[in-house]
């Protein structure tokens, strides 16, 4: 199992990279033209917030985590989030914006905050605890 969440985050960006090759309707159009932007506008924070969790929970499984891990793993989500509107940029029917790239970058922040937090100062201490056992259960021994 721990190798299986080990790869999440891979598959998981090259999902990413797939939908992004795609007109933004060619998954899901909402009939509402303006109600479908905002949810699609949206999920820009919550996709590479998602992108850092998984990030963060593979990382766990190789126990021993360090705050430098967790800052690493912000990285690589932010940058996943830059090479996604690069390219975006060259996909006809899609657009790559700045804006859309803030989005994605407050989506890992905010996740972060909360992962780093629960897990090193105890913060949000359920889910620091939850995190603690997640990584007993799944850690290199």
């Amino acid at each position: 199992m721990k190798y299986v969440i080990r790869v999440l985050p891979v598959l998981y960006m090259g999902l990413i990279w797939l939908l992004s090759s795609m007109p933004s309707d060619a998954v899901v159009e909402l009939p509402a033209e303006g109600i479908d932007a905002f949810i699609k506008e949206s999920l820009h924070l919550v996709e590479f917030g998602l992108l850092y969790l998984l990030l963060f929970l593979a990382g766990l499984t190789f126990g021993g985590f360090r705050p430098v891990m967790s800052f690493v793993f912000m990285g690589v989500a932010i940058l996943w989030g830059l090479v996604d509107e690069i390219h975006q940029s060259f996909v006809p029917a899609r657009s790559a914006t700045v804006i859309d790239f803030v989005k994605d970058t407050i989506g890992v922040l905010v996740v972060s905050h909360f992962m780093h937090h629960a897990y090193f100062s105890g913060k949000f201490k359920r889910l620091g605890d939850w995190l603690r056992k997640f990584e007993s259960l799944f850690a290199v021994r």
